[in-house]
């Protein structure tokens, strides 16, 4: 695993050792950026379930201003700022280790507003929706905010419908998908 692109380009990443973080592949991520490219200039971006931090770190290496990573396991934690150091990005970014909905919590009184949220939870356990729940009345979105959730491929998405979320792309690969959505209503 590697930094794909951009300021930090080629640097290996470690991941938290264990089988609690599956790291998105280089290619997979590769793809996910591609399709991003136009939304990375100054993006203030956060990573929730952020495990290596591998997404977070891509974007900052690609060009976003500022990163938080999100992830309720000190080894993650260490990990992401081990990363973080290691591309010399540490300096836009801020570690948070605390679970998903705690962390969106203490984000809202800093008055930030993000520009691309990364999920990338375990499979199949569907914790992206109590995290959309929060997000929806969040300060921290609005209408502009691309999120972008990773799951298996036969995960069903329709669970976000009545949240006010709705699914403007996916991108299916061999075993699991990116689900690109925006609050119902907004900017595309």
């Amino acid at each position: 695993m590697r930094v794909i692109a951009g300021i930090a380009r080629s640097i290996p990443l470690v991941a938290p050792q264990g089988r609690d973080t599956r790291p998105t592949t280089d290619r997979i991520k590769e793809t996910l950026f591609n399709i991003l490219q136009n939304d990375l200039a100054d993006a203030r971006v956060l990573d929730i379930f952020a495990g290596s931090g591998a997404l977070g770190i891509e974007a900052l290496s690609r060009g976003a201003g500022s990163a938080v990573f999100i992830d309720n396991s000190r080894q993650a934690a260490d990990c992401i700022t081990a990363n973080l150091k290691k591309t010399w990005l540490f300096d836009k970014a801020t570690v948070l280790q605390t679970e998903a909905l705690s962390g969106i919590e203490r984000l809202k009184s800093k008055g930030e507003v993000f520009d691309l949220v990364f999920m990338d939870p375990p499979y199949g356990l569907k914790l992206w929706l109590p995290v959309l729940c929060a997000l929806k009345d969040s300060p921290i979105i609005n209408g502009d905010t691309k999120i972008i959730i990773e799951d298996r491929l036969t995960e069903d998405f329709e669970d976000i419908l009545p949240y006010g979320f709705e699914i403007i792309r996916e991108k299916r690969y061999k075993n699991q998908k990116h689900v690109f959505l925006k609050i119902r209503g907004g900017n595309d």
